[in-house]
């Protein structure tokens, strides 16, 4: 069944995804139940890629039954951004850089999202809280790079985004900006003449793009990309890998090359975070290294991301190769972060 539609407004609730034809009327009451757990919302954009229901773009974005099954090794913040809290909306976890949450709003939510129980409760960072966040930046001159997140940094307006990296592009120390965004696949009209400058701000800015499956690379979205390397923006992609949405070597490598086509390099492909409610999304370890195996052999090493794990807690993001990772028995390692410190993990049952 395919669309006849797009909608000129994103789609926030179960009732839009019953009359949308992407929610059978019989599932709504469990649906229900789990929107008020966690925020819906599908963007016109990733409406319009949508080409049937439980498709790989419907599945990152339409709320699913198995959502309200918590398992006993997830985690509220599985990363463990609050751990390393240094001001509000800081986090600063490894010696060199800080991840800074501007914004607690998207243009869509992930059904996987590692923050999907904050995602949406708040909007831009607020003045008074971003104060105090530039001022332990500049009054800790090791922080060369900053790294903006959310939320979704690009659904900031413009002129938001410039004041930001004005004053990031003030501090000295602050060599390298990255913004870490969906907003060019999910809603690409955003990326315009106005947003392209605004990002020009800082003198060294990199943008990481969060895309799963090349049925989002839209013509739309094909086209932001084209701006912004136009506007002299490097760009990095980060995937996660997810169950029956992108674990096949085939479907990577078609995202993959398609990437590079559009003069995206491939960072990372993160191995699915512990969040509550997403254990049907998480492949095993093995299943992942094995995919990783396969792509070393058919595609250019421009196109291979770096397969990884950001161990729970937040002890740090490391390579899923055996330099970090032991096998105890199946499905169960030791992993080993960056001080050298190890850490059970075992696969989801």
């Amino acid at each position: 069944m395919t669309h006849a539609r797009s909608p000129s407004r994103a789609i926030t609730s179960v009732a839009d995804l019953v009359a949308e034809g992407l929610a059978a009327p019989a599932d709504a009451p469990a649906l229900e139940e789990v929107g008020k757990a966690f925020r819906i919302r599908l963007s016109p954009a990733m409406r319009a890629a949508t080409l049937a229901p439980g498709d790989p773009v419907a599945r990152q974005f339409v709320p699913d039954a198995r959502e309200l099954t918590i398992r006993p090794e997830e985690l509220a913040d599985p990363i463990g951004d609050d751990t390393h809290l240094a001001a509000p909306g800081l986090t600063h976890r490894y010696p060199d850089r800080v991840i800074l949450a501007v914004t607690k709003s998207c243009e869509v939510y992930c059904r996987f999202c590692f923050r999907r129980e904050t995602v949406g409760e708040t909007g831009p960072l607020s003045e008074p809280d971003l104060a105090q966040a530039l001022a332990y930046i500049a009054k800790t001159p090791a922080i060369r790079e900053v790294i903006l997140t959310g939320g979704d940094p690009l659904s900031l307006s413009p002129r938001r985004i410039e004041a930001i990296l004005t004053r990031l592009a003030a501090i000295p120390t602050v060599e390298t900006v990255r913004i870490h965004s969906r907003v060019p696949v999910v809603a690409p009209d955003r990326i315009d003449a106005a947003m392209t400058k605004a990002l020009t701000a800082h003198p060294c800015l990199w943008l990481v793009l969060h895309t799963n499956h090349a049925q989002e690379l839209t013509d739309a979205a094909r086209a932001a990309l084209a701006r912004l390397t136009a506007a002299g923006i490097p760009l990095l992609s980060q995937t996660v890998l997810l169950k029956d949405v992108n674990d096949s070597a085939e479907t990577l490598a078609d995202l993959f090359r398609a990437l590079i086509r559009l003069k995206v390099k491939p960072y990372y492909l993160h191995h699915c975070d512990l969040a509550p409610g997403t254990s049907h999304f998480r492949t095993t370890i093995a299943e992942g290294q094995k995919i990783m195996a396969a792509l070393r052999g058919c595609i250019s090493g421009t196109c291979l991301p770096a397969y990884v794990l950001d161990i729970p807690g937040g002890f740090g993001k490391v390579p899923l190769t055996s330099d970090y990772l032991t096998e105890i028995t199946p499905g169960r390692y030791l992993v080993r972060d960056p001080q050298g410190s190890h850490h059970d993990y075992a696969d989801p049952a």
